[in-house]
């Protein structure tokens, strides 16, 4: 937690430059889904951008974001009881594609 608050804060530009975020095509499904409420969820190694992200895909969308602060371990770890949040998109950066059955809250 420490280095992460001393960190100096990376652009979006500067994130992508590092990894490939998808951000176009999550931009894209959040649009086509109608999505008002999205968790992005991350693991690791990209928390530490979380906000950035998070303010980034907001700016660009009309939904509301919220990051999930808890353990990301894969494509297979979706949180549960989000459906009770409201929650109408989960967006999972860094994993693989994971065929998630609930019909009420989709995954990118």
């Amino acid at each position: 937690v420490f280095l992460i608050l001393f960190m100096r804060q990376k652009t979006i530009q500067e994130i992508e430059e590092i990894y490939d975020l998808e951000l176009d095509r999550i931009l894209k499904k959040i649009k086509n889904e109608k999505a008002e409420k999205v968790l992005l969820q991350f693991p690791e190694g990209l928390k530490p951008y979380a906000q950035v992200i998070s303010d980034f895909v907001e700016e660009n969308t009309n939904c509301s974001c919220f990051i999930w602060i808890g353990s990301c371990f894969g494509g297979c770890d979706v949180p549960l009881d989000v459906e009770r949040l409201g929650i109408d998109l989960i967006v999972q950066f860094g994993h693989s594609n994971w065929d998630y059955t609930n019909k009420n809250v989709k995954i990118v």
